[in-house]
């Protein structure tokens, strides 16, 4: 993996692309994922916790993921884009812009990202970067969670 320092910004702005990464590694999301995510946040929605209920009621015919709890594993799935910022203090949440939930993630599915750099700026004494991501159900085309992460790495 190419390890390239926080304040490159020539090296960075040459890692922007409009094509996507490699796909990370797939994570199966289960129904104790959800109930745990549903009692953590309190969002208890029988279309995400009542499997009987989803079987017989919902649309998508069992329960489906919480589009958070989908979003939360962002943090770990990233890791595969081909480079890993290095030399900063540390790197802060700045916001997310364009979240999209397209598609609904059935329980016991295996979900995947492939990321992408979109943008780089020096900014206040560090780098602020802009990642796109698109989470997919594995084997579906069409993502079912889309957004541009803003992330700025501090000294």
């Amino acid at each position: 993996m190419t390890e390239i320092r926080f304040d490159d910004i020539a090296g960075l702005e040459a890692l922007v692309s409009a094509d996507y990464g490699p796909w990370s590694e797939a994570r199966t999301v289960t129904q104790a994922d959800i109930a745990a995510f549903g009692e953590l946040t309190g969002d208890r929605q029988w279309i995400h916790v009542d499997v009987a209920r989803a079987r017989a009621e919902s649309p998508f015919g069992s329960t489906i993921a919480h589009g958070f709890l989908i979003l939360s594993l962002i943090s770990d799935m990233r890791k595969s884009e081909g480079f890993r910022i290095v030399g900063h203090g540390n790197a802060l949440n700045y916001g997310i812009d364009g979240l999209r939930f397209i598609r609904p993630v059935p329980v016991d599915s295996a979900v995947h990202c492939r990321t992408r750099l979109q943008g780089v700026e020096a900014k206040d004494g560090g780098t602020m970067i802009e990642l796109g991501l698109a989470v997919h159900v594995v084997g579906q085309e069409v993502p079912c969670l889309v957004l541009r992460w803003k992330l700025f790495y501090r000294p």
